[in-house]
């Protein structure tokens, strides 16, 4: 049996930008329903990097204080290894917000956190394991969404339908939205071993010939993500686990005691790394937001963040219209503007990023040598700040404008 729901947003997507983007229109007093084809937010290997750009976000809403309790680690600097130079790359310590550190934080502890505060406000409705399969169009408009839901088909009107279901979005497939694809060189094997008392913790990176491999300290283990030449999982799953766990020890040594804890390759997931931005993010009645607008590589863990920002970006400009019931055309490519700038711009970063060190990296069989410019951050600690301001920060970050009805009323 069909069951249907009219509301004025219904958000296609329970990851950082829907579940954001949700609380904060359900905290402005809007009727919104958000749909997460999972049971829970509990996904491994996803991307945990909690950048201050966030952080102050949750200041500005009055949570920080809360949200710090979860489990968490601050990084306040990032060092990498290039061959046999250590080079300090980047210091948070500098920036001009009330948390000048990234925190690492399992990204089900952020969601279930957004989500147990949006559950505070009775405009917020959360269908976990419903996922929307199409949408509904009338007249040239979108005006709802099809989902399938655990007692049934669900069918959704609403002002407003919001695709934030990631970069295989059924959105914006459905959508029929053209998407530029700016390819990646590598892909990325996430694994984890366990980190031990005496390691040392100041090394975030290291690069050697054709090899590279980034290690995050989460208190008591390692989350690794091995980089490999785009289309190489099948060879390195060939060469089976034994090949694995020494490539790994050849990077990191100091692994050699608990590289055993890899029993099969089944403990080393594959992320496909894509970089794509559709070329308009919205139609009538439909806009798409984070992921399913623009896939970000994980240089420099940016992606919940980016993701956080298209979501307060949204609601910014979409709190009064949704009240009132006059979001137009207008509205939804504003959205699109203010963020293009800020999103091409990283993409840029990291497309030059990749391009420039990491496929040559990669390519290489001779022992790498720091570029002038990375030997540069050693010898001027202050051009640390700089890569420190555009990870952080970014070129154009949002503030929070929307109410809270709560404290309004």
């Amino acid at each position: 049996m069909d069951r249907s729901i009219a509301t004025r947003c219904c958000i296609a997507g329970g990851g950082p930008a829907g579940v954001m983007l949700g609380y904060l229109l359900a905290r402005a007093g809007i009727e919104v329903v958000v749909l997460e084809k999972h049971a829970d937010f509990f996904r491994d290997f996803r991307g945990d990097t909690v950048h201050p750009s966030t952080l102050e976000l949750m200041h500005e809403l009055g949570l920080l204080d809360e949200f710090l309790k979860l489990p968490h680690q601050k990084v306040e600097t990032l060092t990498g290894q290039v061959g046999a130079d250590h080079i300090d790359f980047v210091d948070f310590r500098h920036l001009p917000t009330h948390c000048k550190y990234i925190a690492l934080m399992p990204q089900w502890d952020f969601l279930n956190f957004l989500a147990s505060q949006g559950r505070r406000y009775k405009t917020f409705d959360l269908h976990m394991k419903t996922e929307a399969t199409d949408l509904i169009e009338e007249r040239g408009r979108i005006v709802g969404l099809r989902a399938s839901a655990p007692d049934g088909p669900l069918t959704i009107r609403a002002d407003l339908v919001v695709g934030a279901d990631g970069r295989h979005s059924t959105v914006r497939e459905r959508a029929g939205f053209k998407c530029d694809d700016y390819g990646a060189p590598m892909d990325v094997l996430w694994f984890r071993l366990s980190r031990k008392a005496d390691d040392a913790t100041d090394t975030f990176g290291h690069i050697e010939a054709g090899k590279m491999m980034i290690m995050l300290d989460r208190g008591d283990y390692w989350q690794c993500a091995y980089v490999i030449p785009k289309g190489r999982a099948d060879q390195i799953k060939a060469e089976g686990l034994q090949a694995f766990q020494r490539r790994v020890v050849d990077m990191s040594p100091f692994l050699a005691d608990r590289i055993g804890e890899l029993k099969s390759l089944d403990d080393v997931k594959l992320l496909t790394v894509a970089v794509d931005r559709l070329r308009q993010w919205w139609r009538p009645g439909l806009i798409c937001i984070g992921d399913a607008a623009h896939a970000m590589s994980p240089v420099g863990g940016v992606g919940i963040n980016m993701a956080v920002q298209d979501a307060v970006a949204a609601a910014n400009r979409l709190a009064a219209p949704l009240k009132s019931r006059t979001v137009s055309d207008d509205d939804l490519r504003a959205i699109q503007e203010r963020r293009t700038l800020p999103v091409r711009f990283i993409q840029r970063l990291q497309l030059t990023i990749q391009k420039r060190i990491i496929n040559r990296v990669l390519e290489s069989q001779k022992r790498p040598k720091p570029p002038l410019v990375f030997r540069a951050f050693n010898v001027f600690p202050v051009l640390r700040r700089i890569p420190a301001r555009l990870l952080g920060l970014g070129i154009r970050p949002e503030h929070v404008r929307t109410p809270d009805v709560l404290k309004a009323s």
